[in-house]
């Protein structure tokens, strides 16, 4: 019998454990399931976790820590995202322009965490 795989969890390696916690929580709305001093938070982003993890101390420096990935976390809300994207920019959040795609049935926007990691905010049309 195959193995049935269920995506549950992103881990994001940070230098900033605490700073990300609050711009995830503060900014997003996340909520916390567990934490351990400041080198791990787990985030409840509704269908799948995300796990903040403190990057070892031989990466750790002054600038952020950030590699070139192809990953994106995307959360879906049920606010305007043109609200959302001007508190976020409120905020000095870096977050894009809002796009829409002909046959696409949500509106997304891009930004960037703390240490640049990616989000896109999607909310569905009407």
């Amino acid at each position: 019998m195959t193995p049935k795989f269920s995506f549950r969890c992103l881990i994001l390696f940070v230098q900033d454990v605490d700073k990300l916690k609050h711009f995830y929580t503060e900014k997003l709305h996340l909520e916390v399931l567990e934490e351990t001093n400041s080198e791990w938070v787990l985030l409840n982003a509704g269908g799948c976790d995300i796990g903040l993890h403190r990057i070892p101390d031989q990466y750790r420096g002054d600038a952020p820590f950030k590699v070139d990935n192809n990953t994106k976390v995307v959360f879906e809300i049920d606010r305007d995202i043109v609200a959302v994207r001007a508190e976020l920019l409120q905020d000095n959040i870096t977050v894009g322009d809002i796009k829409e795609f002909e046959g696409y049935a949500y509106r997304l926007c891009d930004g960037e965490d703390p240490e640049g990691n990616v989000f896109q905010l999607r909310q569905k049309k009407n």
